[in-house]
């Protein structure tokens, strides 16, 4: 065997990193929470297995026989992936409920556009377009609402109080109402800039609207597939 066959074939060789490679396949949130997470739970096994280790054993066979008791001891990814996962789902719905707060200043910039811009030849935006976003700006400030209620109830009040189990796909379908007022703005703005005397500012407003509803769409996304990977 190459000693490039032989440095492809040492991670399988492994027991702690084939363990933490099976964890992370298992589990499902934010990059950076999910990879603090596992550098952690690794140098645990890592130190586990240090401990483990008998003295009078040198060589490449006694560290993999005490890195296997190590992950034996921690026990199996079945076992653990469960309370990892809860604080995996947990970060990502918080992540999300801090973007969806961002929905609201944005929805009520739509609207004073729509409602104080000049039109051409000096006519006011469409009545039908700035009633849509006055509805849409409900929908936002429910929708942050919730998201601050869901920040609280995943920090503080959840070391005096268990979270609720459906809290995060509450969150998650937040998110999408939110991403989907944001979406239905921001064309609105895009299409009703044809009629506004200062259709560069709409229409980049238009876009800035669109961007955010990409990202909180995204959020969405992985809030709702973290809670039922965890559900």
């Amino acid at each position: 065997m190459t000693a490039t066959a032989e440095g492809a074939a040492a991670p399988a060789e492994n027991p702690i990193e084939a363990h933490v490679a099976d964890l992370a396949a298992a589990l499902h949130g934010p990059a950076r929470a999910k990879s603090r997470m596992l550098a952690e739970f690794r140098e645990g096994l890592i130190d586990a297995a240090r401990d483990l280790s008998d003295a009078s054993e040198t060589g490449r066979a006694a560290d993999v026989r005490a890195a296997r008791q190590a992950v034996r001891e921690f026990g199996a990814v079945a076992e653990l992936a469960p309370d990892f996962q809860r604080e995996l789902t947990v970060a990502q719905a918080r992540f999300t409920a801090r973007t969806v707060m961002l929905v609201a200043p944005l929805l009520l910039m739509c609207w004073y556009l729509l409602r104080w811009w000049p039109g051409a030849g000096g006519a006011s935006a469409p009545g039908a377009a700035r009633v849509l976003i006055a509805h849409l700006g409900g929908v936002a400030a429910v929708t942050a609402l919730l998201a601050a209620a869901a920040l609280v109830a995943t920090g503080a009040l959840a070391r005096r109080l268990p979270m609720p189990r459906r809290l995060p796909l509450t969150v998650a379908w937040s998110g999408t109402a939110a991403a989907a007022a944001l979406a239905v703005s921001g064309l609105t703005l895009v299409a009703a800039s044809v009629l506004a005397s200062n259709w560069p500012l709409c229409a980049a407003a238009g876009g800035v609207v669109l961007v955010f509803h990409a990202k909180i769409a995204g959020a969405a996304r992985a809030c709702r597939e973290c809670a039922r990977v965890w559900g």
